[in-house]
């Protein structure tokens, strides 16, 4: 049962991100007047098909790996002169290679484009439908042998880890991207700290040789500097349960909890530990709303819990966003990812991050089939990285990839005319010898996990 899972799941990845970057070159084709032959997804025999008013022939394909395009060309009809028996007058004349170089560009960069619009709406759906967390990185231990105390300013435990060299971190994914892009790397790093209990904010600078030299390290970035971390929600008020304690005190959803009574709050793990231990209780909240501080009295609700009453607040942490905020982080998230990844594949090249958590196939079928049992939002999640990887993978400088035909495009343009017939094709054959290369490496990836 959960092969099969994986099987499906894999096909509906693959299938979804395949169709939308076809997609892309097709639309694009269409707008720039060029005869879309056929409009295939899979590979190898065609076991359905079907023709629209403009002759286009859209194929379903027996191998679910990949997917296609095929524009009329006027090499494709030197090659193939039987073709001109099956085309009309128009459309022998609607060849890719007749458009204007910034049209058949606009065709090449529309497929990763697709992809890129995608991961932005599957990121704008997920946070427009899921609360902000509001989270926190916080230093959770620091290990006497760690790097970090060779330094004149140490990391204390429940520091907040605000920045990177400038760069804002909130999670556990933005902590491993942005250490990761440091891999090799040998200088300072810099963190911005809020300490505990105060609002004093601190700069710690590390030097690093030769920053997470093994895929060991890499696996887990901040240990390798000698902390572990947590994650805490920020004290900042969601929802507000009408009629429960906190609506009667008029606590307001953004609220930001400072104080209740004299007790400072860091987390938002601070107010349901106070709030649980003082069922019943008139407690005073210190809140700031708005830029102004507030002081509320809470009359503590009860509830009963293993035999004894609990304090209840009734709230929710963490924020809802507009659609317009949902919108700007997914694209915000989209344009972070595609970075990361790009500066991810030059890292492997150089050898400054290991090759070995590459995927094939066989690698994406199993997180596709994991994330699917996890539930349907982390298999969007692992749809819109994939389809990040994809576009930033295909705008790559290599011949039979988008971007190799954008770069042909380019020296065409530079010198006037297309490369010699026995140049090209040699670049082409480079360039697919290559892309063979890496999925027979990326299999053997696969394979070697799983023995």
């Amino acid at each position: 049962m959960t092969y099969l899972i994986y099987i499906l799941a894999f096909a509906v990845l693959l299938g979804v991100l395949v169709t939308i970057h076809e997609f892309g070159h097709f639309i694009v084709a269409r707008m720039c007047n060029v005869y879309v032959q056929r409009f295939s997804i899979g590979m190898g025999p065609v076991f359905y098909k079907k023709y629209d008013k403009h002759g286009t022939e859209f194929a379903l394909s027996a191998i679910p790996l990949g997917g296609y395009v095929s524009m009329i060309t006027n090499k494709l009809i030197e090659l193939e002169p039987d073709i001109k028996n099956q085309l009309s007058e128009d459309q022998l004349k609607m060849t890719f290679d007749s458009r204007p170089k910034w049209q058949r560009a606009c065709i090449m960069f529309a497929g990763p484009l697709a992809n890129f619009l995608l991961s932005i709406f599957i990121f704008t759906t997920i946070f427009l439908n899921t609360p902000d967390p509001q989270t926190l990185v916080v230093v959770n231990e620091v290990r006497k042998e760690s790097i970090n105390y060779s330094t004149q300013v140490f990391f204390k435990p429940g520091d907040q880890i605000i920045e990177i060299n400038d760069v804002r971190v909130s999670d556990a994914k933005d902590i491993s991207l942005e250490l990761l892009t440091y891999a090799g790397y040998s200088g300072v790093l810099n963190f911005k700290v809020k300490r505990l209990n105060t609002n004093e904010f601190e700069n710690i600078s590390i030097y690093v040789s030769d920053f997470l030299p093994t895929s060991e390290s890499q696996e887990n970035p901040s240990d390798h500097i000698g902390i572990d971390l947590r994650y805490e929600m920020q004290p900042i008020i969601g929802n507000v349960i009408p009629g429960g304690a906190a609506d009667k005190a008029n606590i307001v959803a953004n609220d930001l909890i400072l104080k209740i009574d004299e007790s400072n709050i860091n987390f938002a793990s601070d107010i349901r530990s106070i709030v649980s231990l003082n069922p019943n209780k008139t407690m005073i909240f210190y809140v700031q709303r708005n830029g102004q501080n507030l002081s509320l009295y809470v009359d503590i609700g009860s509830v009963s819990k293993e035999l004894e009453n609990k304090g209840i607040l009734g709230v929710s942490f963490g924020t809802s966003r507009t659609f317009m905020q949902s919108l700007f982080k997914g694209t915000y998230e989209t344009y972070n990812l595609s970075l990361k990844t790009l500066q991810f594949i030059g890292k492997m090249l150089t050898g400054n991050m290991g090759t070995e958590n590459l995927s094939g196939p066989i690698g994406i079928a199993q997180m596709a089939g994991n994330t699917a049992q996890a539930g349907f939002l982390p298999f969007m999640y692992l749809m819109a990285l994939l389809s990040i990887s994809l576009a930033v993978i295909n705008l790559l400088p290599i011949p039979v990839l988008d971007g190799g035909q954008l770069t042909l495009l380019g020296i065409e343009a530079i010198r006037g005319k297309p490369l010699p017939e026995k140049a090209e094709n040699f670049i082409y054959a480079g360039g697919t010898v290559l892309v063979g290369m890496l999925m027979i490496f990326a299999i053997f990836n696969d394979v070697a996990r799983f023995l």
